[in-house]
């Protein structure tokens, strides 16, 4: 089924709840209602969107914009290709892009899965995830990927993007860029569980907050679970996008100068040795900055988790957001010549 509402107002799509309106609105529920859409006929742009939980719309938006309804998690038949290269313990699962991420997340822990269970309670859905590599407590998305399903409008085609395709790294994949970004529509993903034990609880406090339960894919997504409400606000009570920023990766000497920067020994500064060079929290950063709490109009760094920008008053203006962080950034540079990178996409 087909849902087309024109001047729709866009509040409820978006987490940080700005009030802004669309020129075109269209939901499907299957594959072959997208693949009927006209989209020769549409105001453009045309813009994809999952559950809105990674973006700030700054104004009235031209053109039209799609959501997928389509939800499922299946696991592959037999005769999927894709089995003959999984590994001992795989299971496989497709799962709808339109499918609440934690769901899924919900679904693999209480199947006892592991994969999934470090990225319990991320906002967002299925297809978003395999776009933004989503990641949490030293587990990304693209390391349980094994298939990224899309469709193509300009041509009609369906096409299939193997991981390695994706050009995956932290928080990025080459559907966030040119020339990739907006020409193909995430249908289903498909995502590698295992029934082989494989925890990972030495990022954060995973294994503190655990403690002395027995260490199961669902014990663990309960205890990232109770972490993230005890860090972020919650969306559906707080407008948000969860986290604003990246954490950046620096050279070691840049890491030495942030060390410096802030009179720290490098044991003092929070990090982590990454192939790529040392990652640094941006929250950490941020609040050293004392731009904790620090609000622009309706808009707030997160009292609990800097680095968070919050729509305190619920009725904040996406230029509060905006011009909040862009001093962040400003902030942020000048003391310790680090440049932050927003997570959220700015429409």
């Amino acid at each position: 089924m087909i849902q087309i509402l024109d001047g729709y107002d866009l509040s409820s799509r978006n987490t940080f709840r700005m009030k802004v309106k669309c020129a075109k609105f269209i939901e499907y529920d299957s594959l072959p209602d997208l693949q009927s859409i006209d989209f020769g006929a549409l105001p453009g742009p045309v813009k994809h969107i999952g559950a809105g939980s990674n973006l700030l719309w700054t104004g009235t938006f031209p053109g039209t914009v799609l959501h997928s309804a389509v939800r499922y998690m299946n696991v592959l038949p037999d005769s999927d290709p894709l089995w003959r290269v999984a590994a001992e313990g795989d299971v496989l699962v497709a799962v709808g892009s339109g499918t609440v991420f934690d769901d899924f997340c919900a679904w693999a822990a209480g199947q006892g899965l592991w994969g999934v269970e470090n990225l319990s309670h991320i906002p967002g859905e299925a297809g978003a995830s395999a776009v933004q590599n989503v990641g949490a407590y030293g587990v990304e998305a693209s390391q349980v990927i094994r298939r990224v399903n899309c469709f193509e409008p300009a041509t009609g085609k369906t096409v299939a993007f193997a991981p390695e395709e994706c050009g995956y790294a932290y928080r990025e994949s080459i559907f966030k860029h040119p020339p990739v970004k907006d020409r193909f529509i995430v249908t289903e993903v498909v995502f590698a569980l295992s029934r082989t034990a494989g925890p990972k609880l030495d990022y954060g406090r995973v294994r503190e907050e655990l403690g002395d339960a027995e260490v199961t894919p669902q014990a663990v997504r309960e205890a990232v679970t109770r972490i993230r409400m005890t860090k972020l606000p919650e969306v559906g009570e707080t407008g948000s996008a969860g986290s604003f920023f990246k954490n950046p990766v620096v050279a070691p000497e840049v890491f030495a100068s942030v060390c410096a920067a802030f009179g720290k020994s490098a044991g003092e500064v929070p990090h982590y040795v990454t192939p790529d060079g040392v990652k640094i929290p941006a929250a950490w950063l941020i609040e050293q900055c004392g731009l904790k709490g620090r609000g622009k109009g309706g808009a707030e760094v997160y009292s609990r988790q800097p680095l968070v920008i919050v729509n305190r008053s619920g009725n904040a203006l996406p230029g509060d957001i905006v011009e909040l962080k862009n001093e962040v950034i400003d902030s942020v540079e000048k003391r310790c010549g680090v440049v932050l990178s927003p997570e959220v996409e700015i429409i």
